[in-house]
């Protein structure tokens, strides 16, 4: 089994805080996903998150006008210059203070940055300056009173507005003009919230929080700011010429009694110039005048004062102003004469941020009370997007045994399905009422089981995406875990306070049986995944893991006493083993047929302490209480996967009970218990300053404590930092990937992800070169050409090599394959179909492939092929629909041109005879 296993994308989290806004060809939407940043194509319908991490979450965020680099600052102001071609973080700069707003000038030259009271003009990385350094501080303004909350360029790039609480809005330049230096516009009761300069001019306009809109109208256009000869500040001329005045003094004592001659006639000629030249430099100067000012959303807030204005964006071009509120509401205006266009309610929750396509016929909001992002089409009244996540922590997971969907279920009582190849939540299911303690899918892919603490294990049909059976104890009992058969015909499920487990028959819905015998809560749950079988394993915290039959009832349990009371149990894929995590940090392995040990894994020192700001305990304690709260078998059954409240995913060896690697989930700070130590600079006299939280305006009210040993479900008014913690670890049935539910999120990590280039041969030889295999191809060596591309492992290449054997020659080909050589052959067909358009070609290699004989494939391999498979099948039977449907339409229209003219047939204009004579 290979290892290389790395981050490929994030499911389950869609939105956390701060700006969403569009790619320059308005196809894609960028959103900060806590310390990730995820990409949603809306033309292809895929989402992908960018494979590196800060240290903290993102909070302001905005691309290049060239499209081709991404400018993203965390919540400590560490900014970060991001290439959106190859991914990779080319630049990074710290601030050193939050930063509110960022935005880069529409020439791409420079960018602005808002801290506190001050704004921040720098040179933009991506800018050639001809020097090393890529951040380059171009002007410093610190003329606010209060904090900076928004800004804007002007299209000439050459005026910056910037809004801040004060109420005012100031305009800066960045550089020195003779028509201004600084101005201030006043006029607003509340902070301003958005400030927009007009297309092609300098007018303005401003929104406030409490929904105030002022329009101001500039006295002169762009085309007449005039920069100054001497690009010096006037303090600083003013000290020069101070400086050369009294160098100067003492050799002007002797001239003064001459120019006092000719002062009395220059000053009637200075009064009359004086008038002319201040008439025309103030012609010429920048001024504002208020057009009119205007209230949105007024009716709603005066029904309800605590809805506040929270976002707003315009459209320059189309000339839209976008207004959203507190309370879930979002209003369209055109401009300049404020019309109402639209308004819809998309939520019960506060929109924290929108933004406008470039061509401005999409809309995108953000929610992150409930990680919400939405698209909507305004001109239709359509939505192009609807995503959500889970508002609380996942708890558990299970993937489709295919590996295309994988299922979720939360704290919040939700059930998700999402697509592992787009990474989009295509159903969701709210008929559970509280947590989400255990999915399972079944193993003919038409249904999945889910049970709760609300005390129901409800069935869902993956074909019409309902819930068609519901099923009960006869007293109310909390469902800690639930497990289905191989068969798909038993479902059990185990207590949490009633110490019992309860089976059920999926097809009539009827209690079977209720299997009695451990004396604490039942913890897991796992059916054996072989046919044959319907042998059942249950762990619970007295310490002991059950064997039950479901069907021989005569055959008595067998207990398997452990040292520690038991978390998780897992059969192996074969059937023919047991995995039991215990609370000592320990994981055991036994044989089911004669309950004997087989080995153990010690991996309590491998999860890492994590120690968060609240704990008063050492690191070396805390690794005392780790433990190992889910796991699962690898598809080969050759390795084990372990997660639990630890940053860390460590993957073992059973055979040899060693470590092989360890995943860290997450570097991100925002979090608690991801650091090691605490900080020192946070502690003082009076405490943890950490501990102090930061509340935003909108969360003003009292502040309760925290109830003391609640973590989860708590509703308390208090913001506390989310822990870091791993719920539960699934390997994917193909096994080349796993999915890990952590706080972040649902993780995917892929044996295929970021691997492109990476050379790794396989059985090479000193032949084995691409030239080689190129001349083996143009002599119709078809077999020694496929040989060397397998050795070389270069997908371009064996890509080349299938696409240029006949059709014919195929079958033959195969069969001179070496055995080993099936496996990687079959693998590879499996990742060319997703996107190679050669799907008849290797549709032949593969059926060569299994229809020989020769090669015995992994079920993981036959299962990739069935994904992509499926994948295919959904795709080109739409477009086959698509395409009869349009046929029959063209068909039925000729049918009846055809019959009109049968029955009216068309006159004839030609001249007959009594017109020719």
């Amino acid at each position: 089994m290979k290892f290389n296993y790395k981050f490929q994308n994030l499911l389950g989290t869609v939105y956390r805080k701060g700006d969403v806004l569009f790619s320059k060809d308005g196809n894609c939407v960028i959103s900060p996903v806590g310390n990730r940043i995820t990409i949603y194509n809306l033309k292809q319908n895929k989402s992908n998150t960018l494979s590196f991490e800060s240290h903290y979450n993102y909070t302001a965020v905005d691309i290049a006008p060239n499209g081709m680099t991404l400018l993203a600052v965390t919540e400590k102001g560490e900014a970060q210059i991001i290439s959106l071609t190859t991914s990779v973080v080319l630049h990074k700069y710290k601030f050193k203070q939050q930063v509110n707003a960022v935005k880069f000038s529409p020439d791409g030259k420079y960018f602005a940055v808002c801290c506190d009271n001050t704004v921040f003009v720098m040179t933009a990385p991506v800018h050639f300056t001809g020097e090393y350094r890529p951040f380059i501080m171009k002007r410093v303004f610190k003329k606010a009173l209060d904090e900076v909350t928004c800004l804007d360029w002007s299209s000439c790039s050459r005026l910056l507005a910037v809004g801040s609480k004060d109420t005012t809005t100031k305009i800066h330049t960045v550089e020195y003009l003779e028509n201004i230096t600084m101005y201030s516009l006043s006029g607003h009761t509340d902070k301003i919230i958005g400030v927009f300069f007009e297309r092609k001019s300098l007018d303005l306009i401003t929104v406030s929080r409490n929904g105030q809109l002022c329009l101001w109208e500039a006295s002169i256009d762009a085309d007449e700011l005039a920069v100054k000869q001497d690009d010096t500040s006037r303090k600083k001329r003013v000290r020069l010429q101070n400086e050369g005045n009294l160098e100067e003094e003492f050799d002007a004592k002797d001239d003064i009694e001459k120019e006092k001659e000719y002062d009395s006639d220059r000053d009637a000629e200075q009064e009359q110039n004086n008038s002319k030249v201040n008439s025309e430099e103030n012609d010429k100067r920048l001024m504002y005048k208020k057009l009119g000012r205007h209230y949105i959303g007024d009716a709603i807030r005066n029904a309800d004062r605590k809805v506040k204005l929270t976002a707003v964006q315009y459209h320059k071009e189309n000339k839209l102003l976008v207004t959203g509120f507190s309370s879930g509401l979002f209003f369209l205006h055109e401009m300049p004469d404020v019309n109402l266009i639209h308004t819809l309610s998309i939520s019960e929750h506060r929109i924290s941020s929108i933004s406008v396509s470039p061509p401005g016929d999409w809309i995108a909001f953000a929610c992150p009370n409930i990680g919400q992002l939405l698209v909507w089409e305004w001109q239709s009244e359509q939505y192009v997007m609807k995503q959500q996540g889970h508002s609380l922590d996942m708890t558990c997971l299970a993937y489709s045994p295919d590996g295309l969907h994988v299922v979720t279920g939360g704290f919040d009582g939700k059930v998700k399905v999402w697509n592992t190849t787009n990474g989009f939540c295509f159903v969701t299911f709210h008929e559970h009422k509280a947590t989400v303690s255990g999915v399972t899918c079944s193993a003919n892919k038409k249904f999945f089981v889910s049970s709760s603490l609300d005390g129901t294990v409800r069935c869902y049909d993956l074909t019409r995406y309902r819930n068609f059976r519901t099923l009960t104890s006869p007293s109310l009992v909390q469902f800690s875990c639930v497990a289905l058969d191989s068969s798909g015909e038993f479902c059990a499920a185990g207590g949490q306070d009633v110490f019992e487990i309860f089976v059920w028959s999926i097809k009539f819905g009827k209690l079977l049986e209720v299997l009695g015998g451990h004396e604490a809560p039942v913890s897991s749950l796992a059916f054996s995944p072989t046919l044959t079988s319907t042998r059942l394993a249950s762990a619970s915290w007295d310490g002991t893991v059950r064997l039950w039959d479901c069907i021989d009832r005569e055959v008595q349990c067998e207990p398997i006493r452990l040292n520690s009371d038991a978390l998780q149990v897992a059969f192996r894929p074969d059937g023919e083993e047991i995995a039991v995590s215990t609370l000592d940090g320990n994981i055991t392995f036994f044989e089911p047929s004669t309950c004997e040990q087989t080995g153990s894994v010690e991996g309590r020192s491998d999860l890492g302490s994590g120690r968060a700001e609240t704990d008063l305990v050492t690191p070396q304690t805390l690794l005392k209480t780790k433990a190992f709260t889910t796991i699962c078998y690898s598809a080969d059954g050759t390795c084990i996967l372990g997660g639990g409240n630890s940053k860390n995913v460590c993957l073992y060896s059973v055979k040899d009970s060693v470590l092989i690697k360890k995943f860290v989930v997450t570097e991100n700070r925002s979090l608690d218990a991801v650091n090691d130590f605490v900080n020192r600079r946070n502690l003082t006299e009076f405490g943890n300053m950490a501990l102090l939280e930061e509340r935003e305006d909108l969360e003003g009210g009292n502040v309760n404590i925290r109830l003391p040993g609640v973590k989860t479900g708590d509703m308390a008014d208090r913001n506390v930092k989310p822990e870091v913690r791993v719920y539960c670890v699934r390997f994917s049935p193909t096994g080349e990937s796993f999915a890990v539910a952590a706080t972040e999120g649902l993780m995917l990590y892929s044996q295929n992800a970021g691997l492109d280039g990476t050379f790794r041969p396989y059985r090479l030889e000193a032949t084995s070169t691409p030239a080689a295999v190129r001349q083996s191809l143009r002599d119709g060596a078809w077999g020694s050409a496929l040989t060397g591309a397998l050795q070389l492992a270069e997908q371009a290449l064996i890509q080349e090599c299938l696409e240029s054997v006949p059709t014919k020659d195929i079958s033959l080909t195969v069969s001179s394959l070496d055995e080993d050589y099936g496996d990687r052959l079959l693998s590879t067909i499996a990742r060319l179909l997703e996107d190679s358009r050669h799907v008849e070609q290797l549709l032949h290699w593969t059926t060569a492939l299994v229809s020989t004989g020769r090669h015995k494939f992994p079920p993981s391999a036959l299962l990739a092929v069935e994904k992509v498979l499926t994948v295919k099948y959904s795709q080109l039977s739409k477009i086959c629909d698509f395409n009869k449907y349009t046929i029959r339409c063209i068909k039925t229209v000729g049918d009846v041109v055809l019959k009109r003219e049968e029955v009216e047939p068309m006159d004839t204009d030609g001249p007959t005879s009594s017109d020719s004579e």
